[in-house]
């Protein structure tokens, strides 16, 4: 039986409201952060590909919407810091009014726009020539290899352009026939507003609840957890968190919801542990998380090993 069929099917019970005394904890599981990042460019094709190649249980995609509402993979609103948009279109820049910051949105370009950029080059000249992917592609890269476990990004941007972006994903998740395989899609956001209404769109497949550092205090509380457990199926917090609360797994297991920490990486700032795969361990073995994202698939520790 394998590592992703027990977590699918731990998933599974959560979502049907099993309760957490009556779950089997499932093996640890492993989430290609952006794909295999630390090694390729993000979002990219090579990426997904390359963290399959390292033994990803499930691959990530950051979802962003065209102009012409087509579902692309781009962690950044904007296009500038991961592709040459502003080479190739120097004049398509709009002026953001809080940072003073010239940006290049995703959402003012249409797909065939997006498909001229080299998403390569910024991470390394042997990538040149890559891509920006559609979700559909990425999708297709994946197919039965692992799960798929896609971000939606700044709902709140979509919303004040009207773009339902809740309605587009699970329009496409329909199209796509991705929920008629328990386990294969986890979706997850920042935005509570978002994942509301997935719980209605989609009511079958899982949804996390990503948290970061400052809205720790709002949310990781028994109360907080409980109006989690509304609308999600598991939290995502940054790994700060979960190492400041020795309590916080138990808490969020106790009230149904599994826990995926963010983002154990050899790119980062220096840990206190000995490298990328000790900090996993460490996580996994002792916090009892269920799953962690990370840039660095092949570090992944399986089953204990070292």
């Amino acid at each position: 039986m394998s590592r992703l069929f027990l977590f699918r099917v731990t998933l599974a019970c959560m979502v049907v409201g099993f309760t957490a005394a009556a779950q089997t904890p499932a093996s640890r599981t492993l989430i290609a952060h952006r794909g295999a990042s630390a090694y390729a460019p993000e979002h990219t094709l090579a990426s997904y590909r390359l963290a399959l190649q390292q033994g990803a249980d499930y691959v990530e995609q950051d979802l962003a919407v065209t102009r012409d509402g087509v579902l692309i993979c781009l962690h950044d609103e904007s296009l500038e810091r991961t592709t040459n948009v502003e080479e190739l279109f120097p004049d398509r820049g709009t002026l953001d009014g809080v940072t003073g910051r010239t940006r290049w949105l995703a959402a003012d370009f249409t797909l065939a726009e997006i498909k001229r950029l080299d998403a390569g080059s910024w991470f390394d000249p042997k990538f040149a020539g890559e891509r920006v992917p559609t979700w559909e592609e990425a999708v297709q890269v994946v197919g039965d290899a692992a799960g798929l476990y896609p971000e939606l990004k700044a709902p709140a941007l979509y919303r004040a352009r009207r773009v339902d972006m809740a309605r587009v994903f699970s329009d496409s998740v329909t199209r796509l026939r991705l929920e008629r395989t328990p386990g294969k899609l986890i979706v997850q956001s920042f935005d509570d507003q978002v994942l509301r209404e997935l719980a209605a769109l989609l009511p079958h497949t899982p949804r996390t609840f990503l948290i970061d550092n400052s809205e720790g205090a709002r949310w990781l509380t028994a109360s907080g957890l409980k109006t989690i457990a509304g609308f999600a199926t598991g939290i995502g917090p940054s790994k700060l968190l979960i190492d400041q609360r020795a309590d916080l797994v138990r808490l969020a297991h106790a009230t149904g919801l599994t826990v995926t920490p963010y983002t154990f990486t050899t790119r980062g700032p220096a840990t206190r542990f000995a490298d990328v795969r000790a900090e996993m361990e460490y996580y996994l073995a002792t916090l009892g998380v269920d799953a962690v994202f990370t840039d660095n698939p092949d570090r992944f520790p399986r089953d204990g090993a070292r």
